[in-house]
């Protein structure tokens, strides 16, 4: 996984940058059990100090865009830390990964059971068109 960090009005040191490599970086578990190759995925992360003198203090953005092959998930969080606007984009990456494979699995499933109900009609109905009631309301 190539991780890109940009800051924006904010000082990106080394602790900071091995911060967010160790966090989004820790995100690939979620994704390599998908048949997706993890060279392949890219996680762009922009840090950003968003005003200077707020009246409830700094205000940090931490925005994070991970390119799968077919589909990009975003998450931007907004919160007082730098470091705590970080975890609260990792926590929801993570809940976005995890939907996204769900909703894989889930259209896969569903193929499956059409084909099996398809599989278990006799040849004859096939040839009377009876299969028509097997079809779901969705696709008439």
């Amino acid at each position: 996984m190539n991780i890109i960090i940009k800051g924006t009005n904010i000082e990106l040191h080394e602790d900071l940058k091995a911060y967010v490599n160790e966090k989004i970086g820790g995100l690939k578990k979620f994704i390599e059990n998908e048949n997706i190759d993890a060279k392949s995925i890219t996680a762009r992360v922009e840090l950003a100090k968003t005003t200077q003198h707020h009246q409830q203090g700094d205000i940090y953005k931490a925005e994070v865009n991970l390119q799968l092959t077919k589909k990009m998930l975003r998450v931007v969080v907004e919160t007082d830390d730098i470091y705590k606007s970080i975890d609260e984009a990792k926590d929801k990456l993570r809940v976005a990964i995890t939907d996204y494979r769900d909703e894989k699995n889930m259209k896969i499933r569903k193929g499956a059971r059409i084909i099996k109900k398809l599989k278990n009609i006799s040849p004859l109905a096939w040839a009377k068109g009876e299969f028509k009631k097997y079809r779901s309301k969705r696709e008439e």
